[in-house]
């Protein structure tokens, strides 16, 4: 035994030891209960995003769990899908789920015909995870109901995948799992401890360039609209009529012109482009006063821009409103978008880029945050996003903690997606739900909770 220890590498050594600790804990009976039936189910999230149990397996098809799976793995989140037969115990399934696994993220179960998810709140925080929760909770067919909740969800969750779902390393065959259990071992020292940390701030580094990448190209169409809306001015300070009133409003409208291209050019973070949009929002208010000047009107009071489209200008009245699955709400309109929504017909929305396609900004991910921030202002923003993916983004902690345009109070987790806690999680984020038998959208289905029908 001696010379076998002697002539190991130490990463050899480390998989043995950590493989021999596995195979003393398998060769213990487990007692033949739901407890028991979780931890398998959690073994084999640890090494793949779904698991379908041999019992429910007439709900998805084997070829239908690997492309689901394949989809999660590629967008490199964080994100636990389990199939489950009628009979299984529902009763805290959610929070006992996410103890086994260990996995800071986000986890979905159908249960038969029953469906429900829960999250730690760094991933996606609770409100919105009941929202995405109520928007397939009607479907019945499982491939459809689990295809749209992970399209949804992949595209505004944080984190990123855990390292156990990657191929195994030079390990002489030993299982992933037992490897991350020798990492569990090491992270406990000073060393494994600074590592975490520094991959956590590596990752979460490269999330903040991503969300800043996807600002830039909706940014610089802003800054764009806006130059040619100087052109088309065609204003000059030296023409017959021209007062200093309106060379000031024209030199503040080229100040915040330069000023958005000046802090676009040197913004490293997605909270920085609030003060992009901010000068772009003021800029354009210097046209309107300087346009109702040449005019001989009356000028105008100052207004947030057109919720529709910020490019739209200034708002000119308020208009009632609905998004879809949501409830009425008074928002800022031009008088464009207002002649359509007294018409019947629908507003003209900003859209932009997502994996999922084009989508308006108020859908389409919590980058978007400091953008509307800097149009809109923290105030109205809340009523004005109720009830839409950006509004429920915003409203929390790990938002805030993000972006710095989040309109709640910023609490630190420690855990992202994907990093590996053991069942040191907030239990609250994943109460309610299976437990006691009130099913659905974290305990709020059934009774008529304030999140029924529809969510918002």
């Amino acid at each position: 035994m001696k010379s076998v220890l002697r002539t190991r590498s130490l990463p050899g050594l480390l998989a043995a030891l950590a493989l021999a600790a596995l195979t003393v804990l398998w060769a213990v009976p487990a007692p033949a209960s739901a407890a028991t039936d979780v931890s398998r189910i959690a073994e084999a999230l640890r090494e793949s995003p779904v698991y379908v149990d041999p019992a429910a397996a007439a709900q998805l098809s084997s070829g239908d769990a690997a492309a689901l799976a394949e989809r999660i793995k590629d967008a490199d989140k964080a994100l636990f899908v389990a199939v489950l037969p009628a009979d299984q115990p529902t009763e805290n399934l959610l929070r006992n789920l996410r103890t086994a696994t260990g996995v800071t993220g986000l986890y979905a179960v159908r249960v038969g015909d029953r469906f429900d998810a829960g999250a730690d709140s760094s991933v996606l925080p609770t409100a919105a995870v009941r929202n995405l929760v109520t928007s397939v909770q009607g479907e019945s067919d499982a491939k459809t109901q689990l295809d749209d909740f992970t399209d949804q969800a992949l595209a505004n969750m944080g984190g990123s995948a855990p390292a156990s779902w990657g191929s195994s390393s030079d390990g002489g065959g030993v299982p992933t799992g037992a490897l991350v259990t020798a990492g569990a071992v090491l992270a406990a020292g000073g060393v494994g401890a600074y590592a975490l940390v520094r991959r956590n701030r590596r990752r979460h580094a490269e999330e903040q360039r991503a969300a800043l990448e996807k600002l830039r190209v909706v940014v610089d169409e802003d800054i764009t609209a806006f130059g040619e809306e100087l052109d088309r001015l065609d204003f000059h300070p030296a023409e017959p009529g021209a007062d200093d009133a309106m060379r000031e409003d024209y030199e503040h409208a080229l100040d915040a012109y330069e000023k958005a291209k000046s802090f676009m050019a040197s913004a490293q973070h997605p909270e920085e482009v609030r003060a992009v949009t901010q000068s772009l929002e003021d800029g354009r208010f210097s046209l309107a006063r300087l346009a109702a000047r040449r005019e001989g009107r009356a000028l105008p009071e100052r207004r947030p821009p057109c919720f529709f489209d910020p490019r739209h200008g200034p708002s000119t009245t308020d208009a009632t409103w609905t998004p879809p699955s949501g409830s009425p709400r008074e928002v800022p309109v031009c008088a464009a978008d207002a002649t359509r929504l007294a018409d019947g017909r629908d507003p003209v929305m900003r859209e932009v880029d997502t994996d999922l396609g084009r989508r308006p900004y108020w859908d389409a991910g919590p980058a978007y945050g400091p953008w509307a921030g800097g149009y809109f202002g923290g105030g109205i923003l809340p009523g004005l996003l109720i009830g839409t993916m950006l509004g429920t983004m915003m409203a929390t902690p790990a938002y805030g903690a993000d972006y710095g345009s989040g309109y709640g109070d910023f609490g630190t987790g420690g855990y992202e997606g994907g990093d590996v806690s053991g069942a040191d999680f907030n239990s609250d984020d994943f109460s309610g739900g299976f437990g006691g038998g009130d099913f659905g959208g974290g305990g709020d289905f059934g009774g008529g909770g304030d999140f029924g029908g529809g969510g918002f």
